[in-house]
C-alpha cells in the first residue's frame, strides 16, 4: 500500500476522532461504519487482508445505501431511508457533515484495498461474530433512545437495536426479537452477500496473480 495513503487516512482519522468524541460521545465509535473507519488504519498499516475483508463485508452494502440516499436527497429532494438526513442539517456544524462524508467513500476505499489485498474469506465468520458481540453490548451497555435534551447529538440506539428512530424505541415486537432481528439483518442480508460477491469477483488473499512464466 502506498505510504502517503496510509499517512493521510491517519491523519484523517486523527482529526475526525476527537471532533466525534466531543459531539456524539465516545459511544459513536461503536457503529459499524465508526468501527470501520478505525479498524481500516490498522488495517492499512498492517497490509491485512482479515482486517481489510471485514470492513468490506461490514459496511459495503449498508454505506452503498447510504450513498444512494443521499443522491437521491440532493438530486430529487427526497430520502428512500433518512440515514443521511443528517448531512443537511443547518444544525450540524458543516465541518462535522464534511468529516462525515467518509460514508460516502470509505466502502470504494475498502473495495479497492479489498483488489489489491486479496479477500480473506475467513472475514464473513469473524465479522459475524464480531458483530454479535457489539450488538450485545450496543443493547445491554450503551445508551438507548432518546437522546438527553442536554445533548441531543449525543449516540443513543447504536446500531438500531432499539428500533429505527433514536427519538423512542421501537412497539412491533418484543425487544429480544428486533435484536436477533437486527443480528440476522447484517449477516445474512448484509455480510453473506457481500461475502459471496467478494469471493466471487475478487482475487484470494496469498494468491501470486503475477503471469506465470515458461522457464523454457
Amino acid at each position: 500500500m502506498p505510504l502517503w495513503l496510509k499517512v493521510a487516512y491517519s491523519a484523517y482519522v486523527a482529526v475526525i476522532v476527537p471532533c466525534y468524541w466531543v459531539t456524539y460521545t465516545p459511544w459513536n465509535f461503536l457503529y459499524f461504519c465508526d468501527i470501520a473507519l478505525l479498524a481500516t488504519v490498522v488495517g492499512l498499516w498492517l497490509e491485512s487482508p482479515l482486517i481489510v475483508g471485514m470492513q468490506a463485508v461490514a459496511i459495503t452494502v449498508p454505506q452503498l445505501l447510504w450513498v444512494v440516499d443521499l443522491l437521491c436527497r440532493v438530486v430529487a429532494g427526497v430520502h428512500l431511508t433518512g440515514v443521511t438526513a443528517y448531512m443537511l442539517d443547518g444544525d450540524l456544524p458543516l465541518y462535522l457533515r464534511l468529516l462525515s462524508s467518509f460514508h460516502g467513500w470509505l466502502p470504494f476505499l475498502l473495495l479497492w484495498l479489498t483488489g489489491r489485498l486479496g479477500y480473506d474469506g475467513r472475514a464473513f465468520a469473524a465479522q459475524s461474530l464480531l458483530a454479535v458481540v457489539v450488538l450485545l453490548i450496543s443493547y445491554f451497555l450503551a445508551p438507548g433512545p432518546p437522546p438527553s435534551p442536554a445533548r441531543p447529538q449525543a449516540a443513543v440506539n447504536i446500531n438500531y437495536v432499539y428500533g429505527l428512530h433514536d427519538d423512542a424505541p421501537q412497539t412491533w415486537m418484543p425487544p429480544a426479537l428486533w435484536l436477533g432481528t437486527v443480528m440476522a439483518m447484517n449477516i445474512v442480508g448484509f455480510y453473506l452477500p457481500t461475502h459471496l460477491a467478494l469471493r466471487r469477483w475478487f482475487p484470494r488473499a496469498g494468491e501470486d496473480h503475477a503471469p506465470s512464466r515458461n522457464p523454457s
